[in-house]
């Protein structure tokens, strides 16, 4: 198949949906086309995601209706809705080899990522021979025509370059907003730590004071 002229729009709630279909082929095989109720808890999962969502059954329901007009997941088994399991098409529309899809799949599902990151998170999806392989396949998927992936500008104080998926839209837009959050939520933490560091430095001068005055009294 050739690659599409153009990759589609998605919505975030698809993204996860195709992010967790992606996911669970590789690690849990025996459970594989997934049921919707296994879904759900793919796409709600604490861990290995960001962000971090609770998506009702009706909200996952719209996304993968919608997937399945773009071709882009289909149904394994018929009846009723209970009884219907679902599996990606991701490869199949997108000419990429497993390594490739395995790093997709990480940045749907994890947000952007350093190659290290991706070394790190890529185990049970891919196993990539070393740090260089992944460099390669990012550097392969930034350059294709459409790009998959883009680059993002290296944060202050940061060693690693980051990479984001290309299937969001207006990537600048969502770019820009991811640049200026990480900033703002270290300020947020920051301030909370130091006003929680004044208030125990306030009770504890308060304590010493008290003990002062027994001692003195």
């Amino acid at each position: 198949m050739d690659t599409p002229k153009a990759l589609p729009i998605l919505e975030a709630e698809q993204i996860r949906v195709l992010g967790a279909l992606m996911e669970k082929c590789k690690t849990t095989p025996d459970y594989y086309p997934m049921t919707l109720n296994g879904l759900v808890a793919a796409c709600n999962q604490k861990t290995s995601r960001k962000p971090v969502v609770q998506y009702d059954e009706s909200t996952i329901i719209t996304a993968l209706n919608s997937l399945k007009i773009a071709g882009l997941i289909s149904t394994a088994t018929g009846g009723s809705i209970r009884n219907i399991k679902y599996k990606h098409n991701f490869a199949i529309v997108f000419p990429l080899l497993p390594s490739e899809v395995a790093i997709m799949c990480l940045l749907f599902l994890r947000g952007p990522q350093t190659p290290g990151e991706i070394n790190t998170n890529s185990g049970r999806l891919y196993e990539f021979e070393t740090l260089e392989e992944v460099q390669q396949t990012l550097e392969k998927l930034a350059n294709e025509s459409p790009s998959y992936i883009k680059q993002l500008p290296r944060r202050h104080g940061q060693k690693e370059v980051r990479y984001m998926h290309l299937f969001a839209g207006d990537v600048e837009a969502i770019e820009e907003e991811y640049l200026n959050e990480v900033p703002s939520k270290g300020n947020n933490e920051l301030a909370e730590r130091l006003a929680k560091v004044e208030q125990e430095l306030a009770e504890l001068k308060g304590n010493f004071d008290k003990l002062m005055k027994e001692l003195t009294g």
